[in-house]
């Protein structure tokens, strides 16, 4: 009798952090990530004026290449973006997005976003003129510190 008790504790504790286990995971699984930009900055479609946003993967599991971008809040969503997978030799402690630099007067444009620790990232799809355009821009590379994972500084060149 002691034994199926003993048993049927050590059960109902392995239930329990089965449950629990998808839930300690949850910010890797959508990647959510906050970031702040100090200047305008373009997304596929539209210009995002200077503040903080929220890049999130949708909660699919079976796509894994939709990116939602929400406003500080993530109260408003501004866009849902198909994107490609991008990969990288080395992962990175933090939070990488690339940008292409524009003629002046016009934002940069996001061109990839990696979340920390992750070789595969996720290149942002412009139309086809403006996808040629940027392609051929020189990219900047801005790291975002992984506490808070914010960005608010304007990109520099050569990193």
């Amino acid at each position: 009798m002691n034994t199926k008790k003993v048993f049927f504790a050590f059960f109902t504790l392995v239930l329990m952090f089965a449950v629990m286990l998808p839930v300690a995971r949850a910010d890797a699984w959508d990647q959510a990530t906050e970031l702040t930009f100090s200047q305008p900055v373009e997304i596929p479609g539209q210009i995002l004026p200077a503040g903080s946003y929220w890049f999130v993967l949708l909660n699919d599991s079976g796509i894994r290449d939709i990116v939602q971008v929400f406003n500080a809040d993530r109260n408003k969503l501004y866009a849902t973006l198909i994107t490609t997978p991008s990969s990288r030799m080395d992962p990175a402690d933090d939070t990488v997005i690339s940008f292409a630099e524009r003629p002046s007067g016009q934002p940069e444009a996001i061109m990839t976003w990696f979340y920390p620790g992750m070789l595969t990232g996720h290149k942002f799809r412009y139309s086809g003129q403006e996808d040629r355009e940027l392609a051929s821009d020189t990219k900047d590379v801005v790291t975002a510190s992984p506490s808070g994972s914010i960005f608010d500084q304007a990109p520099a060149s050569g990193n």
